[in-house]
């Protein structure tokens, strides 16, 4: 089988390691890729922006089959469009990916078929949003509408932190994606991802994970994209997973398929536990970042034929075992992340891979034939063991090798679950 890897991250390097493995493929191509993904697969540089040109190209290689990973091009319909053009694509269409392109449209869902999450408003403007805010009260939550690559979310912890988020949506922060502003209750519990395949009509639960979007040791600082993250989540136990699937995961499938907008590819499902039970934050339409890098690392199947059942309504023929393992990843990002961060420094290093561990590459780039960093988010360390403490351990050890100054990474990833652990 010939595949084609949309994206460039962390994310993609995984995809793409994990897909190199399959006695099923006779060719990856990534675009436009990174230097890790290099390692597995032959770079293109194509601008996934243009549609015609990524068709052009999977027809003229005679791809097979097309592997999308960011939010962004499904948001924008390039699934649908390769679809149309007869090729298998992993990738919810247009109308489904809104489940993560519009917080509004997924809470606007979860009324209307009875999922759990926490109450809410949508706004247009700034004034009526903070007469809400100033009715609630506070802790409260302040969402951009819109795609805000993981930033356009503020749990406000004080009034005035939510009026100032409020502003910050519609004086432009956010671009285009903070146009409307959600408004939600808080909801108190512990975080935890949960991923699941769906080809419309047949559920694939995967695994859990744990992601630390803070910045700072002990959940401080600014939101990110995600500092690291481990699996299996211990939050998530098997009677929580068949709630979630229950309560959460099957009425959406129904519901998004009663609405005319059938969802194929991946549930990426942010819940809050609480004391109710599984609770939704939101929905993504893709692998988490960097949750995809420890999945990939405990997945003992062949990636390449569930993504496939997936795309091709055939999800009910195949299943997903696991390593017994836990799995933990520490994202070594660029200084003044969040912030403002200088581009191109020098990564000087980065140690060799085993079976049990791997550096997956996310903001990296080649210039005059050296390993520099592009992003804020670089380098994602990741490790198994046998506890999650072990795998903690393996991880940091690794990061503590590569050679890379203007690097920083919290130093506490997994933390509630070695605490647990150590109980």
């Amino acid at each position: 089988m010939k595949v084609l890897l949309i994206g460039s991250g962390g994310r993609e390097h995984a995809l793409a390691w994990k897909i190199a493995q399959s006695p099923l493929l006779d060719a990856l191509y990534a675009a436009p890729g990174n230097p890790g993904i290099a390692d597995h697969a032959t770079l293109v540089s194509l601008d996934v922006e243009d549609h015609a040109a990524v068709i052009a190209f999977a027809k003229e290689k005679a791809i097979d089959f097309v592997v999308i990973g960011p939010e962004a091009p499904l948001v924008a319909g390039l699934a649908d469009d390769l679809r149309a053009a007869g090729i298998a694509t992993f990738g919810p269409s247009k109308a489904a990916a809104q489940l993560e392109g519009s917080k509004g449209f997924t809470k606007d869902l979860c009324a209307r078929y009875d999922i759990p999450t926490g109450a809410y408003q949508r706004f247009k403007s700034a004034e009526p949003a903070k007469d809400y805010v100033r009715a609630q009260g506070a802790p409260i939550v302040i969402k951009a509408d819109g795609l805000a690559a993981g930033k356009g979310v503020t749990v406000a912890m004080t009034e005035a932190e939510a009026l100032a988020a409020i502003d910050d949506c519609f004086d432009g922060a956010f671009g285009a994606a903070g146009a409307e502003v959600v408004v939600e209750a808080f909801l108190d519990g512990e975080e935890a991802s949960f991923f699941c395949l769906s080809d419309g009509k047949t559920a694939l639960a995967l695994a859990t994970a744990q992601d630390h979007k803070r910045v700072g040791d002990g959940d401080t600082g600014p939101n990110t994209g995600g500092m690291g993250a481990y699996s299996p989540a211990p939050v998530m136990t098997s009677a929580m997973v068949e709630r979630t699937m229950k309560e959460i995961i099957e009425p959406t499938i129904s519901g998004m398929a009663k609405d005319g907008n059938p969802f194929s590819g991946v549930f990426f499902a942010g819940l809050m536990i609480t004391a109710k039970g599984p609770e939704l934050i939101e929905y993504n339409v893709r692998f988490g970042d960097p949750e995809c890098q420890v999945l990939m690392m405990r997945l003992k199947s062949d990636l390449l034929p569930i993504l496939y059942a997936t795309a091709t309504g055939t999800l009910d023929r195949v299943d997903a075992e696991w390593r017994d393992e836990a799995a933990l990843t520490v994202v070594l990002a660029s200084k003044g992340y969040p912030g403002a961060y200088d581009k191109n420094t020098p990564i000087a290093h980065i140690p060799e891979a085993s079976e049990e561990a791997k550096v997956f590459h996310a903001g990296t780039a080649l210039k005059d034939d050296r390993l520099v960093a592009t992003g804020g988010r670089v380098l994602n360390v990741t490790a198994l063991g046998k506890t999650v403490t072990e795998a903690q351990a393996h991880a940091y050890a690794l990061a503590d090798r590569v050679e890379w100054e203007n690097g920083f990474c919290r130093r506490d990833i997994g933390w509630q679950a070695v605490a647990r652990e150590k109980a």
